[in-house]
């Protein structure tokens, strides 16, 4: 069912993680021209996202602001929404962005005590799970305690009462960002495959927030999204063959993400995948999956290569002769 009241992110707040690049940043700019506040929470900032801050720094319109954010840390995460509270008194859109793509540094194929990985043996996780899944779970989880028993800021806030609590008539919005890797199986990046399939699974089982509370919990589920992610890794890239492959922009699925958290008929639990020039809406049941055409946006022509990298890593003993 759609919501019974309206939404439009003018006059809103955003809280946005990862929005220091690439997708996060262009839907930070897109709610920005839009008179939203935005919250800019990352590890760090690219030049292009300092000046997007510094352009809504002044005046009265929307305005940008930055917290340094480790999403890995709750305390961090904590700090986060006290910030944007402190801020602005109130939250109504929330974003948990952050994600990466089976870096080498928290990779399966490249298990925790081999040479190029971080997860280091007696730490008892994966930085990839807790960036990509971890993060957006316990997000959405703090987002909602917000919402259902605000508080007001902390003392030295200009702002001294509770903002009132969500409800069907005082709506509120989580936008998460999956990928059309939680529709298919990918042999080269299966924990990456499994945060985001994980993420989907997730989305669709809060559906019932929407017209129970009004709190409505969608995601996009981007293709080959033409971002410092890809662009500025030849490990990654590799798998796309420049020629043919198609690449999606940032700012259309910032479009999409925005279709997300307005518009009447994307209610909780819908997933839009986004390709080159065209978005779809992903069934919960029996979906096609992503359509294969390399114009599309969507599928990389040259995943062989990675796969392939795969098999010569299983062979060296540096990376899998670790043994616990």
């Amino acid at each position: 069912m759609a919501s019974i009241v309206p939404f439009s992110v003018s006059g809103k707040t955003a809280i946005i993680t990862g929005a220091g690049s690439g997708i996060n940043l262009a839907f930070a700019e897109l709610l920005l021209s839009r008179n939203c506040n935005v919250v800019f929470a990352d590890l760090e900032l690219r030049p292009e996202a300092k000046d997007v801050i510094s352009k809504y720094q002044s005046g009265d319109g929307s305005q940008a602001s930055y917290i340094r954010t480790d999403v890995t840390s709750w305390s961090d995460l904590s700090k986060m929404f006290h910030f944007a509270l402190e801020k602005h008194g109130d939250f109504d859109i929330v974003c948990p962005g952050a994600g990466v793509y089976e870096p080498h540094w928290s990779n399966f194929w490249h298990p925790p005590g081999s040479s190029e990985s971080r997860d280091a043996l007696d730490k008892d996780h994966y930085a990839l799970l807790d960036i990509n899944l971890t993060h957006p779970i316990r997000v959405t989880q703090m987002a909602i305690s917000h919402w259902l028993h605000p508080r007001p800021p902390a003392d030295g806030s200009k702002f001294t009462a509770p903002p009132p609590k969500v409800s069907i008539g005082n709506p509120k919005r989580i936008i998460h960002i999956s990928s059309v890797a939680a529709q298919i199986p990918t042999f080269r990046a299966p924990l990456y495959a499994a945060s985001k399939f994980g993420l989907s699974g997730f989305i669709r089982s809060l559906a019932q927030l929407e017209p129970r509370l009004g709190v409505r919990v969608n995601a996009v589920a981007p293709g080959i999204v033409r971002t410092p992610l890809w662009m500025e890794h030849p490990e990654k890239l590799m798998n796309v063959d420049l020629a043919q492959d198609a690449w999606v922009t940032p700012q259309e699925v910032a479009q999409a993400m925005l279709s997300c958290v307005e518009r009447g008929e994307h209610f909780g639990g819908t997933v839009l995948e986004v390709g080159a020039g065209n978005t779809r809406k992903v069934k919960t049941y029996n979906d096609p999956g992503p359509d294969p055409d390399p114009s599309k946006g969507l599928i990389t022509s040259n995943s062989a290569l990675g796969d392939g990298e795969i098999v010569d890593w299983l062979q060296e003993e540096a990376i899998w002769g670790v043994h616990t």
